[in-house]
């Protein structure tokens, strides 16, 4: 399918296992080392807020809709809270030249490794000198997100080590995670985990301050990230299916919205949004 921003694929094909109620919390700062003691001040999304899911191209939010999440190259929605979506973990496809050929993950035979659905080349985040190199990146559009006045940032594909086991292992990703929590932070920016319901329970050694999830409810995993950030969990479906569940078990205390898979705006050809 046609990819418009930098969108993540939805889970299933890879894992079977402001608004005037906004939250202000402190939360720990984290450096390259470990979880600092020095604290920041961030302002979370509204717990069980409209949400909308604009990632493929910005657009007049529906009416109910209070939290908006879009691309870092979008501008963020006049009047709400803006979460803004950077690919964190891999490349955007054919931009493996925006990047040092070092940092880009290969295999045996020298050939870059690739997410085969998206094309995406992997970052190499397997050494500490990888890692931050590849953070200091990340961090310059999270810092164009900061000026452009979106108040939370939300990697993706943090849990593309548990689609390339032989290459990346979950203690790269978190080592990771931390660097670009720590700026995030130091931003004032509130910060996502992005799916990898596995992970929740480190989210605050990761300095990760609330969830986005993808069909957690079609494959039951909601209250993994409900057990680590209460309601301030964000769920995305993409099917009818998907939707009902998470209606019926969190409809009442989550953000929901049905989405389609391409995140098309509203006016193109396949575009669906639907919440409880």
């Amino acid at each position: 399918m046609m990819r418009t921003g930098h969108f993540r694929i939805p889970r299933r094909q890879w894992v079977a296992a402001i608004a005037a109620t906004a939250t202000a919390v402190v939360l720990p700062l984290l450096s390259s080392a470990s979880a600092g003691a020095t604290a920041a001040a961030v302002t979370l999304p509204p717990a069980h807020a409209g949400f909308d899911y604009q990632i493929g191209g910005g657009y007049t939010p529906p009416a109910g809709v209070s939290v908006v999440s879009r691309d870092h190259d979008d501008s963020p929605a006049a009047g709400l809270y803006n979460i803004c979506y950077v690919n964190a973990f891999q490349t955007q496809e054919g931009a493996e030249s925006d990047w040092d050929a070092d940092l880009l993950l290969h295999n045996a035979k020298g050939k870059v490794v690739k997410d085969p659905d998206w094309d995406e080349a992997i970052l190499d985040i397997r050494t500490a000198s990888n890692r931050q190199r590849i953070a200091d990146k990340v961090d310059g559009w999270i810092d164009q997100c900061a000026a452009k006045g979106f108040q939370a940032v939300e990697p993706d594909n943090f849990d593309t080590y548990t689609r390339f086991p032989s290459y990346l292992t979950q203690a790269e990703a978190e080592s990771y995670i931390q660097l670009l929590s720590a700026h995030a932070h130091s931003k004032n920016l509130a910060i996502a985990q992005k799916n990898t319901a596995e992970l929740s329970g480190d989210h605050a050694v990761n300095g990760l301050d609330f969830a986005i999830a993808e069909e957690c409810a079609d494959y039951s995993e909601c209250g993994d990230y409900t057990s680590a950030y209460g309601n301030h969990v964000i769920v995305i479906e993409y099917t009818a299916k998907g939707l009902s569940k998470a209606c019926s078990g969190y409809g009442s205390t989550l953000s929901i919205v049905q989405r389609d898979e391409d995140v098309v705006p509203k006016g193109t050809s396949g575009y669906v949004r639907k919440t409880c």
